[in-house]
């Protein structure tokens, strides 16, 4: 599922390329994506808006409109997003195609369908006890994230991918971040010391930073607006290496389960 990373890098690149176009035309050609809505109904809502800014929210990509609303999409599994200066050619997974005034079209592609895309109102309201604070944004401090972390009980892998505490940290990065804090998975998020706290809070930001300068990872199907893959799982030191021996202490690398996902750990590194 893209993460933070990910969906930061089609941001940035589509930041580059939308503000200012207008919408011209909007075929859906999966009602699911939109649904409730009927596909006419979003066409004809859509169609003559200008986009004024490109911005994300945790793993949500949102384009701002001309009416104040944002236009959100959430990838989630296997959603694709390309933009493309010509007419787009014709894939089997295309759920909808947005043609703007330029003639360039941006297409959303889902082979899992699992992907949505809809209208929301502008500002931090919506998000409000829905998407947690931005990890990469000042506000997510050491302090910050000692206080989520206080007094919970869960494997504090499963506070990392709780939407709701901290935005956009997802399987593959947090993997990475708690390998690069040395703290095992399956600790309970009260447990760590402030020192931990502090090593964590430094892992995760590098951990998604990284992600970023390497266009994401291009683990299974994402790539980027331009139909890149990305970079990132070669710079992976844990995620997807079970067996391997450990970068740094040579130790077999461990797959283990929490909270219900595949979870790579460093047994020596990582200690419970």
């Amino acid at each position: 599922m893209p993460e933070l990373p990910e969906v930061e890098t089609i941001r940035r690149q589509l930041a580059d390329r939308l503000p200012g176009r207008r919408i011209v035309a909007v075929s859906v050609r999966d009602p699911l994506l939109v649904a409730p809505l009927a596909p006419p109904d979003v066409a004809a809502d859509l169609e003559g808006r200008t986009i004024v800014r490109v911005h994300r929210r945790g793993k949500y990509l949102l384009l701002r409109l001309d009416d104040g609303d944002d236009l959100a999409v959430h990838l989630r599994m296997t959603g694709r997003l390309h933009h493309s200066d010509a007419a787009p050619e014709e894939e089997r997974f295309q759920r909808a195609v947005i043609g703007l005034d330029d003639g360039s079209h941006l297409t959303f592609s889902d082979q899992r369908r699992f992907g949505r895309l809809w209208r929301v109102p502008a500002g931090p309201a919506h998000w409000r006890g829905r998407v947690g604070v931005e990890p990469l944004g000042g506000a997510f401090t050491a302090a910050r994230l000692a206080k989520l972390l206080e007094g919970r009980r869960a494997p504090v892998k499963a506070s990392l991918l709780d939407q709701r505490l901290i935005a956009g940290i997802g399987n593959i990065y947090a993997d990475e971040a708690l390998f690069t804090a040395r703290i095992h998975p399956r600790r309970t998020g009260g447990s760590l010391s402030p020192q931990e706290v502090r090593r964590l809070h430094r892992a995760i930001r590098a951990s998604l930073r990284a992600g970023i300068a390497a266009g994401g990872a291009s683990i299974d199907s994402y790539r980027d607006t331009l139909g890149r893959r990305g970079t990132m799982q070669d710079a992976l030191r844990v995620h997807l290496h079970a067996g391997e021996p450990c970068r740094r202490c040579r130790a077999p690398i461990q797959k283990i389960r929490v909270a219900q996902r595949g979870t790579y750990l460093c047994p020596r590194c990582q200690p419970r």
